[in-house]
C-alpha cells in the first residue's frame, strides 16, 4: 500500500505492508487526512519517531473482529492506553495519560497518512452523515480545542482572548466563538484572523482585561504577551508547547494569582456534535488538497507562511 514514511527522511512508500488486524482492533482505509504541524517537527526529530507518519484522518472501516462495525465512516482518536487492570487512567478512557500510552502516527503506532491503518475499535468514532470528510477531519484539533471548556467552567459573561492564529488559534477560536462564548482571535497576519473576525496584535491595547487568554502561537514571546492581557485572578491557558532559551519572567503569575492550566488532547463525541450542529465550518482554513503520491510538495506546501491546512487525499 502506498504510505507517507518518515525514516531519517521523509518519503512515500508504494509498497508499505499492509497492517494486520489484531484482537480488538479495525482496519480503516484513509479517504482524507490533514497535516499537522506535529508531523512536521517529527521530521526535525521530535519524539524520535520513526514510521507512517499521521494522525488526522476519517475513512471506512473494512475489516473488524466486530463485523457490524464494517462500513462505518470513522475517525481516529490518537491516543490509546495499556488497558491494563489498576491503570486508573484506562478506566476513566484518558489514554492520553496512560504511561504506557500509544499515539497514533507519534509514539510506538504507525500513522493514518497511509491508504489503511488500524487502531482499537473503541476509539474511532462514527462521523455523522451530514459531516463532510473535508470537516471531519478537523475533529482531532476541534477536541482538543472543545477540552478547555472541560477543564475550565467559563463563564457566559467572561472575555476570552485567543493569541496566535495558526491553524491551532483559529480552530480554538472558532469552537469557543460556536459555544456563544465572547471570544477574541489575536494574531499577526490580517488574512488568518478575519477567519474568525478577530484583530491584529498591532491593534491590540496590551492591558491586564482579559478573564481567560489562550495562549496559541508556541513561543516564548507569545507566552509573555498572554501574561500581559490576562487580568489579575484570570486564566491563562496554554494550548501550545513552549520551548526555547530565553528565560521565562514568571513573577507576573504569583503577583496576578494567575492560575495557569495547560490543556491538550480532547473527547471527540462533543467535537462531531457540534460538526453535526452545522455551528462550525472549517472550509476556509483549507489551504490546498493533494494526492497522496504528492505528499512530499504537499508538505512544502506546509511550510508556506500563509498556509494553514493541507489535506492528503488517498484512493
Amino acid at each position: 500500500m502506498r504510505a507517507v514514511v518518515f525514516d531519517k527522511e521523509l518519503k512515500v512508500v508504494e509498497d508499505y505492508e499492509k497492517p494486520e488486524v489484531n484482537a480488538g482492533e479495525a482496519l480503516v482505509r484513509v479517504t482524507l487526512a490533514g497535516i499537522c504541524n506535529t508531523d512536521f517537527e517529527i521530521t526535525k526529530g521530535y519524539m524520535g519517531y520513526v514510521g507512517v507518519l499521521g494522525h488526522e484522518a476519517v475513512g471506512v472501516i473494512e475489516d473488524a473482529q466486530d463485523k457490524s462495525l464494517i462500513g462505518k465512516r470513522v475517525v481516529p482518536e490518537i491516543n490509546y492506553g495499556c488497558k491494563k487492570p489498576g491503570c486508573p487512567w484506562c478506566a476513566q478512557k484518558l489514554y492520553r495519560h496512560c504511561p504506557e500510552r500509544r499515539t497514533l502516527g507519534i509514539v510506538q503506532k504507525d500513522g493514518c497518512f497511509a491508504q489503511y491503518f488500524t487502531m482499537p475499535a473503541d476509539v474511532l468514532f462514527e462521523v455523522p452523515d451530514n459531516v463532510s470528510d473535508e470537516q471531519a477531519v478537523f475533529v482531532e484539533p476541534l477536541a482538543a480545542a472543545l477540552e478547555i471548556t472541560e477543564q475550565l467552567h467559563i463563564k457566559p459573561d467572561a472575555r476570552v482572548l485567543v493569541l496566535g492564529d495558526g491553524k491551532l488559534g483559529i480552530v480554538t477560536a472558532l469552537a469557543l466563538k460556536a459555544l456563544n462564548l465572547d471570544v477574541t482571535l489575536v494574531g499577526k497576519h490580517r488574512e488568518k484572523v478575519s477567519i474568525a473576525g478577530g484583530m491584529l496584535l498591532q491593534d491590540l491595547a496590551i492591558k491586564k482585561e482579559w478573564d481567560v487568554v489562550v495562549e496559541a502561537t508556541g513561543s516564548i514571546s507569545g507566552f509573555e504577551t498572554a501574561l500581559a492581557l490576562v487580568k489579575p485572578r484570570g486564566v491563562l491557558v496554554l494550548k501550545s508547547t513552549v520551548a526555547g532559551e530565553k528565560p521565562l519572567n514568571l513573577a507576573p503569575v504569583v503577583i496576578d494569582e494567575i492560575t495557569v492550566l495547560g490543556s491538550r488532547c480532547g473527547q471527540f463525541p462533543a467535537a462531531l456534535r457540534l460538526l453535526q450542529s452545522g455551528k462550525i465550518d472549517f472550509s476556509p482554513l483549507i489551504s490546498g488538497v493533494y494526492d497522496a503520491k504528492d505528499a512530499l510538495a504537499a508538505f512544502d506546501a506546509n511550510k508556506e507562511k500563509n498556509t494553514l491546512k493541507v489535506l492528503l487525499k488517498f484512493s
